[in-house]
């Protein structure tokens, strides 16, 4: 089996045909000012070490070169066996809030920015465990279920949006209500439920959610993004452009405010913990090193090839290649210099 470990640097390929026309027009406006310069037969006279022919070759040296270090780069790797190995870990569920006080930007860029960021982390660090992402606003949604998928994670992750979910508001309780059904009961792997959210719960029923959270023996933990002070809400066009602030039906700019009070009694009630978002903190650091207490439990086995680098098959080729090229010269050698003169040889 064969793979590049790094495929995006063969996109660097896409360039050799421009550089190839680059040089070829270059050659040919050169050729033309030597031509303007000189005849033919005194350009043996004045410039008789000049050779065009030298020039091409080294310059397809140097873009074979370049095909190899691009190739070298994108590390291809050959199949040598496959193995069974056994995966094993927790089930996570992402309970992502993306209604539209999520893109209050009292935490840059955005509320939701930097949820999605954190997640992302958190999704780099796991090894073996499952999590699925439920988006929610006025109603939750399952963006993905419980995968060890974690490439299929981050872009299903990344295409979660304000546009995610049509109701608005901020229905906390019918996500966890979703994320412990979601778990299903087939699976013996201990559940956890992480929460990011400004906490602004409008549908109630917190209670009832949390209860039901404690009857799976499901720990709960809770991040509130935004400030208690509050923060405007922007609004944008199709364009991406902001077009102003969210007003109330006076008018007036709506101000969205974290409630702290609400996430810190789902986490204190479930065995988990609540943290408030900061700048330039990453709060599932904490919540990852928590995480890895946790029991891991085995859920089956997955096939597993391993691969070994070839990359020095091309990076040794284009070293030799460079270093052929450094040393040669565009001048002609004086035996066929010599040769031109004797014989009257044009080149």
């Amino acid at each position: 089996m064969f793979r590049f470990a790094n495929p995006e640097y063969l996109y660097g390929l896409y360039f050799i045909p421009v550089l190839i026309l680059a040089f070829w027009y270059w050659m040919r406006n050169k050729n033309k000012l030597i031509d303007r310069f000189a005849e033919k037969k005194m350009q043996a006279i004045l410039i008789p070490a000049y050779s065009k022919g030298k020039s091409i070759i080294r310059f397809g040296i140097i873009v074979l070169s370049i095909i190899f270090l691009l190739i070298a780069a994108a590390d291809p790797q050959i199949g040598t066996k496959i193995e069974n190995v056994k995966m094993s870990g927790i089930d996570i569920y992402i309970l992502l809030d993306v209604s539209l006080s999520m893109q209050a930007q009292d935490i840059q860029p955005s509320r939701l920015e930097k949820a999605k960021f954190e997640v992302s982390n958190l999704i780099h660090k796991l090894r073996g465990d499952r999590i699925g992402l439920i988006v929610f606003a006025g109603e939750p949604f399952v963006q993905f279920p419980l995968t060890t998928d974690y490439s299929a994670a981050n872009l299903f992750l990344s295409a979660a949006n304000t546009s995610s979910v049509p109701d608005q508001g901020t229905a906390i309780a019918a996500a966890i209500n979703l994320a412990t059904k979601s778990f299903g009961n087939s699976s013996k792997a201990e559940k956890v439920i992480v929460i990011f959210t400004d906490g602004e719960d409008h549908e109630g029923n917190i209670q009832a959610a949390i209860d039901n959270a404690k009857k799976h023996n499901i720990k709960i933990y809770t991040i509130g993004l935004g400030s208690t002070n509050g923060a405007p809400i922007p609004l944008y066009n199709g364009q991406g452009q902001q077009i102003g602030f969210k007003k109330d039906d006076n008018g007036n700019i709506v101000l969205t405010k974290m409630e702290p009070s609400t996430l810190q009694k789902i986490a204190s009630e479930t065995g988990g913990q609540f943290f408030q978002a900061a700048n330039g903190r990453d709060e599932l650091d904490i919540i990852y090193s928590d995480l890895n207490k946790i029991k891991k439990t085995e859920f089956g086995e997955k096939q597993v090839t391993d691969y070994e680098d070839r990359f020095y098959y091309f990076l040794a080729p284009a070293i030799i290649l460079l270093l052929l090229e450094f040393f040669m010269s565009e001048r002609k050698s004086p035996l066929v210099i010599m040769l031109n003169k004797k014989y009257g040889i044009e080149s």
